[in-house]
C-alpha cells in the first residue's frame, strides 16, 4: 500500500512540476527587466533522495526510484531513458553516501536536495554533451543549474514531509518489534 501511495505522490509531483513550467516562464518574463531568473524545481528529486535515505529495502527503493525516473522521462521531452538513468544514479549516490542521519532537519534536507540537484544536472549535461544531437544545448541549459538547485532545495522540506507522513502513516498499524528494522 505504501509503495502505491509513494508512486501516486511521485506521479502527482511530476504533473505538478510540469504545470509549474508556464508559471516559471511568466515569472521569468516579468523579472527579466530586474535580472530575476527562476527555474522549475525538480519535485521528484527530494522524493528519490528520501527513498535512498529512509527506505530499508534496497530493492523496493531502487524499483520505486526506477519507476519514478521512467515516469519523469515519459513526461518530459528528454531523450529516452535519460531521466531513468539519472534518477537511478542519484538514488544510488544518495544510498552510498549514507546520509540517513543527515536528512532530519529542514536545513540538511535543503542542503541534500541542493547538492543532489547540482549532481543530477551535471550528469544530464554531460550525457547531453556526449550523446545529444545539438552541441550548444548543454551550454544553454547550464545557466539554470544553480537556480534549479535552489528551487529544488526550497521545495525539499515539503516533499520530505509528505514522504515522512506516508512512511509513518503506513507503519502505524505495525507492532513495536517490527518498527525497529
Amino acid at each position: 500500500m505504501r509503495n502505491a501511495a509513494l508512486l501516486l505522490v511521485g506521479v502527482f509531483l511530476i504533473i505538478l512540476q510540469g504545470n509549474l513550467s508556464p508559471v516559471i516562464a511568466t515569472i521569468n518574463s516579468w523579472g527579466a527587466e530586474f535580472g530575476i531568473r527562476a527555474s522549475t524545481p525538480s519535485l521528484v528529486l527530494p522524493l528519490v533522495v528520501f527513498l535512498a535515505v529512509h527506505e530499508a529495502s534496497m530493492v523496493r527503493g531502487a524499483v520505486l526510484a526506477f519507476v519514478l525516473g521512467h515516469a519523469l522521462g515519459l513526461a518530459s521531452s528528454a531523450p529516452p531513458w535519460l531521466f531513468t538513468f539519472v534518477t537511478m544514479v542519484t538514488w544510488w549516490l544518495a544510498r552510498v553516501a549514507g546520509v540517513r542521519f543527515a536528512a532530519q532537519t529542514f536545513l540538511t534536507q535543503m542542503t541534500l536536495a541542493f547538492a543532489f540537484s547540482v549532481v543530477e544536472s551535471l550528469i544530464v549535461l554531460v550525457l547531453l554533451a556526449i550523446f545529444g544531437a545539438d552541441s550548444f544545448r548543454p551550454v544553454e541549459i547550464s545557466a539554470v543549474v544553480f537556480p534549479r538547485a535552489a528551487a529544488t532545495a526550497l521545495c525539499a522540506p515539503l516533499v520530505f514531509g509528505l514522504a515522512e507522513r506516508l512512511r509513518y502513516g503506513s507503519l502505524s498499524g505495525r507492532s513495536a518489534g517490527e518498527l525497529s528494522i
